[in-house]
């Protein structure tokens, strides 16, 4: 998953992206591989690949929603990776905005798509781009350190490992939230290749958050998902949906959470 700042996370997102035409064609039978919904996978973008997610969540009481578009660009081949975040929140009774953008750091460290053990360390920042006053962002700039971990336990069966730590500035005081945060997070996922176009996965993540004014909080999600994977032309398209369950302090909460990523090359 693609896992910017525990703030910007929280807003997620899916509707369709109209694309130029690639300028070469990606392998027909390519499986799905960097495309887990909650989490991180280990695996850097290929030399001239980018790819495109989008993700839409909904709660299943009131009317709020979070959409986001990340867009994960090769830089200087696969060993470095540039991407970014851009949610856009809808608040119940206040309208639409634009939520705190994350810009993200990925070095390719071990392994790699191919190999079965696979490390890939971030440095994310967050930059407090939401309105405050309106529920839309935190006030907050942050930085995050994540290690993504993935391994092929079975030529059908992968997991993927997640560890996050993140601080996050005190607020101007007036919009409330003044102290600092920081922001822990744990995640596990499994994913089962029933077919290399079609996969089976259940994620669980585990959140907590230290706000220097308002003491301890913690959240705790498992979400079951499936996966596809076509191609458009020269465009590997992977719709997925899942749905993540409270448990805990989070028990009673439940979300519909869409994704779509479109990965094309962009070089001829």
């Amino acid at each position: 998953m693609h896992s910017p700042i525990a703030h910007g996370r929280a807003v997620l997102l899916a509707a369709l992206l109209l694309l130029p035409l690639p300028a070469r064609a990606q392998e027909a039978t390519k499986p799905i591989q960097d495309n887990s919904f909650l989490l991180e996978e280990a695996y850097n973008q290929e030399s001239g690949v980018v790819q495109h997610i989008n993700t839409l969540e909904r709660a299943d009481q009131g009317a709020a929603w979070g959409y986001a578009l990340t867009q994960e660009w090769p830089l200087f081949g696969p060993r470095h990776q540039l991407s970014y975040s851009i949610p856009v929140i809808q608040v119940d009774r206040v309208g639409t905005g634009l939520g705190d953008i994350t810009v993200d750091y990925r070095y390719q460290l071990a392994g790699d798509a191919d190999a079965r053990v696979a490390v890939a360390p971030r440095l994310s920042v967050l930059l407090p781009t939401g309105d405050v006053a309106e529920g839309f962002g935190g006030g907050q700039t942050g930085a995050e350190l994540g290690l993504p971990v993935s391994i092929v336990l079975l030529p059908t069966l992968v997991a993927h490992t997640n560890a996050a730590v993140a601080y996050l500035s005190a607020a101007d005081g007036d919009v409330g939230r003044t102290g600092r945060t920081t922001v822990r997070s744990l995640g596990q996922s499994l994913v089962w290749l029933a077919h290399p176009s079609v996969n089976l996965l259940v994620e669980a993540v585990w959140e907590g958050v230290d706000e220097e004014d308002a003491g301890d909080s913690e959240s705790l999600f498992i979400s079951p998902g499936v996966r596809a994977a076509f191609d458009v032309g020269q465009v590997q398209v992977v719709p997925g949906i899942a749905v993540p369950i409270g448990l805990g302090e989070s028990s009673g909460e439940r979300t519909l959470f869409i994704y779509l990523s479109l990965e094309h090359s962009f070089r001829r």
